[in-house]
Protein backbone atom coordinates (compact mmCIF):
# COMPACT_ATOMS: atom_id res chain seq x y z
CA UNK A 1 0.00 0.00 0.00
CA UNK A 2 1.43 3.37 -1.08
CA UNK A 3 0.90 6.23 1.33
CA UNK A 4 2.49 8.60 -0.09
CA UNK A 5 2.67 10.63 -3.61
CA UNK A 6 6.37 9.84 -4.03
CA UNK A 7 7.41 9.81 -7.77
CA UNK A 8 6.37 10.83 -11.31
CA UNK A 9 2.90 12.27 -11.05
CA UNK A 10 0.37 9.35 -10.98
CA UNK A 11 2.97 6.88 -10.04
CA UNK A 12 0.61 4.25 -7.41
CA UNK A 13 -1.92 6.81 -7.59
CA UNK A 14 -4.37 3.54 -8.03
CA UNK A 15 -2.62 2.09 -5.69
CA UNK A 16 -4.40 4.32 -2.92
CA UNK A 17 -7.55 3.13 -0.38
CA UNK A 18 -9.93 6.19 -0.08
CA UNK A 19 -8.37 6.60 3.57
CA UNK A 20 -5.43 6.63 2.04
CA UNK A 21 -5.90 9.86 -0.40
CA UNK A 22 -7.80 11.20 1.99
CA UNK A 23 -4.89 11.34 4.21
CA UNK A 24 -2.63 12.62 1.61
CA UNK A 25 -4.41 15.32 0.22
CA UNK A 26 -4.73 16.38 4.00
CA UNK A 27 -1.37 16.32 4.14
CA UNK A 28 -0.71 18.25 1.10
CA UNK A 29 -2.92 21.60 2.36
CA UNK A 30 -0.94 21.18 5.46
CA UNK A 31 2.38 21.66 3.31
CA UNK A 32 -0.06 24.58 1.33
CA UNK A 33 -0.54 26.26 4.38
CA UNK A 34 2.90 26.03 6.10
CA UNK A 35 4.46 27.01 2.42
CA UNK A 36 2.21 30.08 2.79
CA UNK A 37 3.49 31.16 6.27
CA UNK A 38 6.98 30.91 5.05
CA UNK A 39 6.05 32.90 2.41
CA UNK A 40 5.03 35.86 4.72
CA UNK A 41 7.80 35.68 6.98
CA UNK A 42 10.10 35.63 3.92
CA UNK A 43 8.61 38.82 2.58
CA UNK A 44 8.79 40.30 5.82
CA UNK A 45 12.58 39.59 5.75
CA UNK A 46 13.00 40.91 1.91
CA UNK A 47 11.37 44.48 3.03
CA UNK A 48 13.70 44.11 6.66
CA UNK A 49 16.83 44.53 3.89
CA UNK A 50 15.30 47.13 2.04
CA UNK A 51 14.43 49.82 4.50
CA UNK A 52 13.84 53.57 1.76
CA UNK A 53 16.39 56.33 2.27
CA UNK A 54 13.47 58.79 2.52
CA UNK A 55 10.01 58.62 3.11
CA UNK A 56 9.35 60.04 -0.13
CA UNK A 57 11.18 56.35 -1.55
CA UNK A 58 8.74 54.13 0.50
CA UNK A 59 6.53 52.05 -1.28
CA UNK A 60 2.67 53.03 -0.96
CA UNK A 61 -0.59 52.26 -2.69
CA UNK A 62 -2.14 55.37 -5.02
CA UNK A 63 -5.51 56.19 -3.64
CA UNK A 64 -8.19 57.37 -6.83
CA UNK A 65 -8.96 60.47 -6.79
CA UNK A 66 -6.94 61.84 -3.77
CA UNK A 67 -3.44 63.29 -4.12
CA UNK A 68 -1.97 61.43 -1.44
CA UNK A 69 -0.89 58.03 -0.61
CA UNK A 70 -1.62 55.68 1.52
CA UNK A 71 1.06 53.03 3.23
CA UNK A 72 1.48 49.51 2.77
CA UNK A 73 0.92 48.52 6.49
CA UNK A 74 -0.62 50.31 9.39
CA UNK A 75 0.92 52.95 11.84
CA UNK A 76 3.89 51.19 13.62
CA UNK A 77 4.70 49.03 10.44
CA UNK A 78 8.44 50.09 9.09
CA UNK A 79 8.39 51.29 5.65
CA UNK A 80 9.89 49.68 2.69
CA UNK A 81 11.74 50.99 -0.64
CA UNK A 82 9.51 51.58 -3.27
CA UNK A 83 12.17 49.51 -5.93
CA UNK A 84 12.59 46.20 -4.14
CA UNK A 85 9.07 45.59 -4.69
CA UNK A 86 9.44 44.89 -8.53
CA UNK A 87 11.83 41.81 -8.21
CA UNK A 88 10.14 40.28 -5.03
CA UNK A 89 6.99 40.00 -7.55
CA UNK A 90 9.10 39.08 -10.58
CA UNK A 91 10.18 36.17 -9.06
CA UNK A 92 7.12 35.12 -7.40
CA UNK A 93 5.29 35.91 -10.89
CA UNK A 94 2.74 38.22 -10.11
CA UNK A 95 2.88 41.95 -10.17
CA UNK A 96 4.03 44.52 -8.59
CA UNK A 97 0.96 45.85 -6.52
CA UNK A 98 0.35 42.39 -5.40
CA UNK A 99 3.74 41.65 -4.23
CA UNK A 100 3.46 45.28 -2.45
CA UNK A 101 0.14 43.61 -1.36
CA UNK A 102 2.05 40.64 -0.01
CA UNK A 103 4.81 42.46 1.88
CA UNK A 104 2.12 44.98 3.18
CA UNK A 105 -0.09 41.83 5.02
CA UNK A 106 3.30 40.59 6.25
CA UNK A 107 4.33 43.81 8.17
CA UNK A 108 1.00 44.56 9.22
CA UNK A 109 0.75 40.85 10.79
CA UNK A 110 4.14 41.03 12.17
CA UNK A 111 4.13 44.66 13.90
CA UNK A 112 0.29 45.32 14.25
CA UNK A 113 -1.33 42.10 14.89
CA UNK A 114 1.38 39.65 16.46
CA UNK A 115 -1.12 37.24 17.69
CA UNK A 116 -2.71 36.29 14.78
CA UNK A 117 1.59 36.07 13.20
CA UNK A 118 2.28 33.73 15.88
CA UNK A 119 -0.46 31.73 15.04
CA UNK A 120 0.23 31.70 11.49
CA UNK A 121 3.92 30.89 12.01
CA UNK A 122 2.90 27.76 14.42
CA UNK A 123 0.55 26.52 12.17
CA UNK A 124 -2.88 27.37 13.70
CA UNK A 125 -4.20 29.91 11.54
CA UNK A 126 -4.13 29.49 7.56
CA UNK A 127 -1.89 32.57 5.98
CA UNK A 128 -5.26 33.29 3.82
CA UNK A 129 -7.45 34.29 6.84
CA UNK A 130 -4.73 36.06 8.16
CA UNK A 131 -4.15 38.44 5.21
CA UNK A 132 -7.50 38.96 5.33
CA UNK A 133 -7.31 40.60 8.59
CA UNK A 134 -4.24 42.31 7.78
CA UNK A 135 -5.94 43.88 5.04
CA UNK A 136 -9.11 45.45 6.48
CA UNK A 137 -7.11 46.30 9.12
CA UNK A 138 -4.37 48.33 7.07
CA UNK A 139 -7.26 50.05 4.70
CA UNK A 140 -9.62 50.74 7.75
CA UNK A 141 -11.58 54.17 7.44
CA UNK A 142 -10.25 56.78 9.85
CA UNK A 143 -7.19 54.73 10.21
CA UNK A 144 -6.58 52.35 13.10
CA UNK A 145 -3.65 53.08 15.41
CA UNK A 146 -1.84 50.44 16.93
CA UNK A 147 -3.27 50.02 20.01
CA UNK A 148 -6.87 49.62 17.97
CA UNK A 149 -5.36 47.44 15.75
CA UNK A 150 -3.99 45.83 18.91
CA UNK A 151 -7.35 44.86 19.97
CA UNK A 152 -8.71 43.45 16.86
CA UNK A 153 -5.68 41.72 17.28
CA UNK A 154 -6.17 39.98 20.27
CA UNK A 155 -10.02 39.73 19.45
CA UNK A 156 -9.17 37.66 16.34
CA UNK A 157 -6.46 35.40 17.93
CA UNK A 158 -9.04 34.28 20.67
CA UNK A 159 -11.13 32.71 18.17
CA UNK A 160 -8.07 31.48 16.45
CA UNK A 161 -8.73 33.64 12.94
CA UNK A 162 -12.35 32.52 12.41
CA UNK A 163 -13.95 35.29 11.11
CA UNK A 164 -15.88 35.86 8.10
CA UNK A 165 -15.82 39.22 5.97
CA UNK A 166 -19.01 40.54 7.66
CA UNK A 167 -17.66 39.76 11.37
CA UNK A 168 -14.99 41.40 10.19
CA UNK A 169 -16.46 45.12 9.25
CA UNK A 170 -18.21 44.87 12.50
CA UNK A 171 -15.22 44.15 14.84
CA UNK A 172 -13.35 46.96 12.77
CA UNK A 173 -16.99 49.04 13.15
CA UNK A 174 -16.56 48.60 16.57
CA UNK A 175 -12.80 49.29 17.19
CA UNK A 176 -13.25 52.26 15.22
CA UNK A 177 -16.34 53.57 17.88
CA UNK A 178 -14.32 51.70 20.73
CA UNK A 179 -11.54 53.89 20.61
CA UNK A 180 -13.01 57.20 19.38
CA UNK A 181 -10.76 57.06 15.84
CA UNK A 182 -13.92 59.03 13.87
CA UNK A 183 -14.43 62.99 14.30
CA UNK A 184 -17.79 63.64 15.82
CA UNK A 185 -20.30 64.80 13.10
CA UNK A 186 -21.25 68.00 14.93
CA UNK A 187 -24.69 67.80 13.63
CA UNK A 188 -25.67 64.53 14.73
CA UNK A 189 -25.80 62.86 17.84
CA UNK A 190 -22.83 63.78 19.86
CA UNK A 191 -23.42 60.22 21.87
CA UNK A 192 -23.46 58.28 18.40
CA UNK A 193 -21.64 60.47 16.27
CA UNK A 194 -18.06 58.10 16.68
CA UNK A 195 -18.70 55.46 14.02
CA UNK A 196 -18.74 56.68 10.55
CA UNK A 197 -18.16 53.76 8.54
CA UNK A 198 -20.08 54.43 5.32
CA UNK A 199 -20.70 50.60 3.58
CA UNK A 200 -21.85 52.62 0.41
CA UNK A 201 -20.20 51.62 -2.30
CA UNK A 202 -21.12 50.63 -6.21
CA UNK A 203 -18.61 48.17 -7.42
CA UNK A 204 -17.92 46.23 -10.99
CA UNK A 205 -15.45 43.46 -11.31
CA UNK A 206 -13.33 44.42 -13.96
CA UNK A 207 -10.83 42.47 -14.04
CA UNK A 208 -13.17 39.51 -14.37
CA UNK A 209 -15.17 39.16 -17.40
CA UNK A 210 -17.58 35.73 -18.43
CA UNK A 211 -17.50 34.29 -21.70
CA UNK A 212 -20.58 36.00 -22.40
CA UNK A 213 -19.40 39.03 -22.68
CA UNK A 214 -20.76 40.00 -18.83
CA UNK A 215 -19.62 41.65 -15.84
CA UNK A 216 -20.31 41.52 -12.46
CA UNK A 217 -21.33 44.53 -10.44
CA UNK A 218 -22.18 44.46 -6.72
CA UNK A 219 -23.67 47.61 -4.55
CA UNK A 220 -24.82 48.57 -1.63
CA UNK A 221 -26.80 51.52 -1.62
CA UNK A 222 -28.67 54.14 0.62
CA UNK A 223 -32.23 52.19 1.37
CA UNK A 224 -34.31 55.33 -0.73
CA UNK A 225 -31.86 54.57 -3.93
CA UNK A 226 -32.13 51.22 -3.62
CA UNK A 227 -35.90 51.22 -3.59
CA UNK A 228 -35.94 53.54 -6.06
CA UNK A 229 -33.58 51.70 -8.58
CA UNK A 230 -35.56 48.27 -7.80
CA UNK A 231 -38.93 50.05 -9.16
CA UNK A 232 -36.65 51.71 -12.50
CA UNK A 233 -35.07 48.07 -12.98
CA UNK A 234 -38.78 46.51 -12.46
CA UNK A 235 -40.77 49.50 -14.79
CA UNK A 236 -37.74 48.85 -17.09
CA UNK A 237 -37.73 45.53 -17.60
CA UNK A 238 -41.65 45.79 -17.84
CA UNK A 239 -41.11 48.16 -20.70
CA UNK A 240 -38.90 45.50 -22.64
CA UNK A 241 -41.06 43.03 -22.25
CA UNK A 242 -44.06 45.40 -23.49
CA UNK A 243 -41.33 45.96 -26.61
CA UNK A 244 -41.67 41.91 -27.41
CA UNK A 245 -38.27 41.26 -25.77
CA UNK A 246 -38.50 37.57 -24.79
CA UNK A 247 -35.65 37.09 -22.28
CA UNK A 248 -36.05 36.58 -19.12
CA UNK A 249 -36.62 38.79 -16.15
CA UNK A 250 -33.27 38.87 -14.94
CA UNK A 251 -31.70 39.43 -17.75
CA UNK A 252 -33.83 42.25 -18.74
CA UNK A 253 -33.58 43.93 -15.68
CA UNK A 254 -29.59 44.21 -16.36
CA UNK A 255 -30.52 45.56 -19.63
CA UNK A 256 -32.85 48.20 -18.04
CA UNK A 257 -29.45 49.24 -15.72
CA UNK A 258 -27.23 49.99 -18.69
CA UNK A 259 -30.03 51.59 -20.08
CA UNK A 260 -30.03 53.17 -16.52
CA UNK A 261 -26.09 53.85 -17.16
CA UNK A 262 -26.62 55.65 -20.71
CA UNK A 263 -29.59 57.80 -20.43
CA UNK A 264 -29.77 60.55 -17.24
CA UNK A 265 -32.59 60.38 -15.10
CA UNK A 266 -31.85 63.07 -12.47
CA UNK A 267 -32.14 66.90 -13.42
CA UNK A 268 -28.78 67.92 -15.43
CA UNK A 269 -28.23 71.55 -14.26
CA UNK A 270 -25.43 72.11 -16.64
CA UNK A 271 -27.97 71.35 -19.83
CA UNK A 272 -30.63 74.12 -18.42
CA UNK A 273 -32.29 76.06 -20.84
CA UNK A 274 -29.37 74.42 -23.39
CA UNK A 275 -31.53 73.04 -26.35
CA UNK A 276 -28.67 71.98 -28.14
CA UNK A 277 -27.80 69.69 -25.58
CA UNK A 278 -30.39 67.60 -25.70
CA UNK A 279 -31.26 65.06 -28.41
CA UNK A 280 -33.96 65.01 -31.25
CA UNK A 281 -35.86 62.39 -29.68
CA UNK A 282 -36.27 65.30 -26.10
CA UNK A 283 -34.31 62.74 -23.95
CA UNK A 284 -31.36 64.37 -21.85
CA UNK A 285 -27.76 63.62 -23.77
CA UNK A 286 -26.39 60.11 -23.18
CA UNK A 287 -23.31 60.08 -21.36
CA UNK A 288 -20.17 59.24 -23.75
CA UNK A 289 -18.57 56.36 -23.42
CA UNK A 290 -15.27 55.56 -25.24
CA UNK A 291 -14.50 51.96 -26.26
CA UNK A 292 -11.76 50.73 -28.35
CA UNK A 293 -12.31 47.28 -29.39
CA UNK A 294 -9.98 45.36 -32.19
CA UNK A 295 -11.34 42.54 -34.43
CA UNK A 296 -9.40 39.98 -36.94
CA UNK A 297 -11.09 41.19 -40.51
CA UNK A 298 -10.65 39.60 -43.94
CA UNK A 299 -11.59 40.87 -47.37
CA UNK A 300 -14.48 38.63 -49.39
CA UNK A 301 -14.63 40.21 -52.68
CA UNK A 302 -16.41 43.83 -52.11
CA UNK A 303 -16.99 43.25 -48.64
CA UNK A 304 -14.98 43.00 -45.29
CA UNK A 305 -16.06 39.85 -42.70
CA UNK A 306 -15.29 40.62 -39.53
CA UNK A 307 -14.38 37.30 -37.08
CA UNK A 308 -17.30 36.44 -34.25
CA UNK A 309 -15.38 37.03 -30.95
CA UNK A 310 -12.49 40.23 -30.74
CA UNK A 311 -10.43 42.12 -28.09
CA UNK A 312 -12.23 45.11 -26.11
CA UNK A 313 -8.55 47.46 -25.54
CA UNK A 314 -10.09 48.41 -21.98
CA UNK A 315 -9.33 45.36 -19.58
CA UNK A 316 -8.01 43.32 -22.25
CA UNK A 317 -11.25 41.60 -22.54
CA UNK A 318 -13.04 38.90 -24.89
CA UNK A 319 -15.46 40.72 -26.95
CA UNK A 320 -18.18 39.33 -29.43
CA UNK A 321 -19.20 40.71 -32.44
CA UNK A 322 -22.88 40.72 -32.09
CA UNK A 323 -22.39 42.85 -28.58
CA UNK A 324 -21.15 45.48 -31.06
CA UNK A 325 -23.91 45.40 -33.54
CA UNK A 326 -26.20 45.66 -30.81
CA UNK A 327 -24.39 48.44 -29.79
CA UNK A 328 -24.27 50.08 -32.92
CA UNK A 329 -28.17 49.67 -33.46
CA UNK A 330 -28.70 51.84 -31.09
CA UNK A 331 -29.27 55.65 -32.26
CA UNK A 332 -27.63 57.19 -29.17
CA UNK A 333 -24.51 55.39 -30.01
CA UNK A 334 -21.53 56.84 -31.62
CA UNK A 335 -19.74 54.74 -33.36
CA UNK A 336 -16.20 55.93 -35.15
CA UNK A 337 -13.78 53.78 -37.11
CA UNK A 338 -10.36 54.23 -37.51
CA UNK A 339 -8.01 53.24 -40.15
CA UNK A 340 -6.47 50.01 -39.65
CA UNK A 341 -2.56 50.92 -38.57
CA UNK A 342 0.29 47.90 -39.52
CA UNK A 343 1.33 46.59 -36.82
CA UNK A 344 4.66 45.08 -38.47
CA UNK A 345 5.32 48.33 -40.00
CA UNK A 346 8.35 49.95 -38.78
CA UNK A 347 8.11 53.59 -38.35
CA UNK A 348 10.70 56.31 -37.20
CA UNK A 349 10.89 59.93 -36.30
CA UNK A 350 14.31 62.13 -36.39
CA UNK A 351 13.89 63.42 -32.63
CA UNK A 352 13.57 62.29 -29.11
CA UNK A 353 9.41 62.97 -29.25
CA UNK A 354 7.10 60.22 -30.46
CA UNK A 355 4.27 61.60 -32.76
CA UNK A 356 1.32 60.46 -32.08
CA UNK A 357 0.74 57.52 -35.22
CA UNK A 358 4.20 55.92 -33.33
CA UNK A 359 2.58 56.20 -30.45
CA UNK A 360 -0.58 54.59 -31.63
CA UNK A 361 1.58 51.75 -33.18
CA UNK A 362 3.31 50.79 -29.78
CA UNK A 363 -0.01 50.96 -27.87
CA UNK A 364 -1.82 48.36 -30.24
CA UNK A 365 1.11 46.27 -30.25
CA UNK A 366 2.02 45.90 -27.25
CA UNK A 367 -1.82 46.50 -25.45
CA UNK A 368 0.08 46.63 -22.01
CA UNK A 369 2.83 47.58 -19.98
CA UNK A 370 6.19 44.89 -20.97
CA UNK A 371 7.12 44.77 -17.45
CA UNK A 372 7.45 41.02 -16.12
CA UNK A 373 3.82 40.25 -14.98
CA UNK A 374 2.61 43.83 -15.12
CA UNK A 375 -0.62 44.42 -16.96
CA UNK A 376 -1.31 47.94 -16.73
CA UNK A 377 -2.92 48.65 -20.41
CA UNK A 378 -0.63 50.42 -22.64
CA UNK A 379 -3.13 53.13 -23.41
CA UNK A 380 -2.16 54.89 -20.35
CA UNK A 381 1.31 54.43 -20.06
CA UNK A 382 4.62 55.86 -20.82
CA UNK A 383 6.45 54.98 -24.13
CA UNK A 384 10.09 54.57 -23.40
CA UNK A 385 13.35 54.13 -25.65
CA UNK A 386 14.47 50.78 -24.91
CA UNK A 387 18.17 51.66 -25.60
CA UNK A 388 17.99 55.58 -24.19
CA UNK A 389 18.28 58.32 -26.80
CA UNK A 390 21.48 60.55 -26.97
CA UNK A 391 20.58 64.07 -27.04
CA UNK A 392 24.35 65.01 -27.99
CA UNK A 393 24.97 62.41 -30.74
CA UNK A 394 24.12 64.50 -33.45
CA UNK A 395 26.29 67.40 -32.38
CA UNK A 396 29.11 65.42 -31.83
CA UNK A 397 29.13 63.44 -35.14
CA UNK A 398 27.96 60.09 -33.69
CA UNK A 399 25.49 57.71 -34.46
CA UNK A 400 21.95 57.84 -32.65
CA UNK A 401 21.96 54.67 -30.24
CA UNK A 402 18.35 55.07 -29.18
CA UNK A 403 16.58 56.23 -32.12
CA UNK A 404 12.75 56.87 -32.15
CA UNK A 405 11.79 53.84 -33.73
CA UNK A 406 9.21 51.73 -33.49
CA UNK A 407 11.65 48.63 -32.91
CA UNK A 408 13.10 50.59 -29.97
CA UNK A 409 10.11 51.77 -28.36
CA UNK A 410 7.95 49.91 -25.64
CA UNK A 411 5.23 51.07 -23.42
CA UNK A 412 5.74 51.01 -19.58
CA UNK A 413 3.84 52.03 -16.78
CA UNK A 414 4.97 55.09 -15.31
CA UNK A 415 5.75 52.96 -12.02
CA UNK A 416 7.69 50.84 -14.47
CA UNK A 417 9.59 53.37 -16.39
CA UNK A 418 10.92 54.85 -13.13
CA UNK A 419 12.31 51.71 -12.05
CA UNK A 420 13.86 51.41 -15.72
CA UNK A 421 15.13 54.82 -15.03
CA UNK A 422 16.14 54.48 -11.63
CA UNK A 423 17.04 51.22 -10.39
CA UNK A 424 19.48 48.24 -11.66
CA UNK A 425 17.02 47.01 -13.75
CA UNK A 426 17.54 46.63 -17.36
CA UNK A 427 15.85 45.25 -20.45
CA UNK A 428 16.93 44.58 -24.45
CA UNK A 429 15.42 43.47 -27.30
CA UNK A 430 15.84 40.15 -28.34
CA UNK A 431 13.41 39.53 -31.24
CA UNK A 432 10.55 40.72 -32.95
CA UNK A 433 7.96 41.76 -30.26
CA UNK A 434 10.56 40.11 -27.81
CA UNK A 435 12.51 41.62 -24.95
CA UNK A 436 14.74 40.54 -21.52
CA UNK A 437 14.55 41.75 -18.19
CA UNK A 438 17.41 41.25 -16.05
CA UNK A 439 16.64 42.25 -11.96
CA UNK A 440 18.94 43.50 -9.85
CA UNK A 441 19.69 40.18 -8.46
CA UNK A 442 20.42 38.52 -11.91
CA UNK A 443 17.04 36.99 -12.56
CA UNK A 444 15.53 37.42 -16.32
CA UNK A 445 12.62 36.93 -17.66
CA UNK A 446 11.28 37.31 -21.20
CA UNK A 447 8.22 39.37 -22.18
CA UNK A 448 6.24 38.29 -25.83
CA UNK A 449 2.99 38.92 -26.95
CA UNK A 450 2.46 35.57 -24.93
CA UNK A 451 3.37 37.06 -21.42
CA UNK A 452 6.01 36.83 -19.04
CA UNK A 453 8.32 33.69 -18.91
CA UNK A 454 10.95 32.79 -16.65
CA UNK A 455 14.38 32.24 -17.68
CA UNK A 456 16.44 31.64 -14.29
CA UNK A 457 18.18 28.11 -16.08
CA UNK A 458 20.73 28.06 -15.22
CA UNK A 459 21.04 29.88 -11.94
CA UNK A 460 21.47 33.81 -12.15
CA UNK A 461 24.52 36.16 -11.37
CA UNK A 462 24.14 39.05 -9.47
CA UNK A 463 24.95 42.14 -11.33
CA UNK A 464 27.11 44.81 -10.69
CA UNK A 465 25.22 48.07 -9.21
CA UNK A 466 25.30 51.18 -11.46
CA UNK A 467 27.83 54.10 -10.20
Amino acid sequence: MIETLAGPRGAGVEDLSATALLAAIKERKATEHRAAADQLDLAARWADLHPPESIHSAASFTVPGCDHEEPIAGEGAPLVAEFCVAELGAVLGISTTSAKRLIGHALELRHRLPRLWAQVQSGAVPAWRARSVAEATIHATPALTPEAAGWVDSQVAAVAGRVGPAQLDRLVAETIKRFDLAAPDPAGDPEDGYLSVDPRHATIDTQDVHYAGTMRLEAELDLADALDLDRALAHGAATLAALGSAETLDARRAKALGDLARTQTALDLHTQGNAEARAADGLPVAREVVLHAHFDATACGDQTVFGPTGRMEEGQRLLLLDQVKGWCADTRTKVTIKPVIDLTAELTSPGYDIPDRIREQVVLRDRTCVFPWCSRPARGCDIDHVIPYDPDAHAGGRPQPGPTTTSNLAALCRRHHRLKTHSAWRYSITGPDALEWTSPHGHRFRRDPSGTTALDDPPPVPLPRRQ
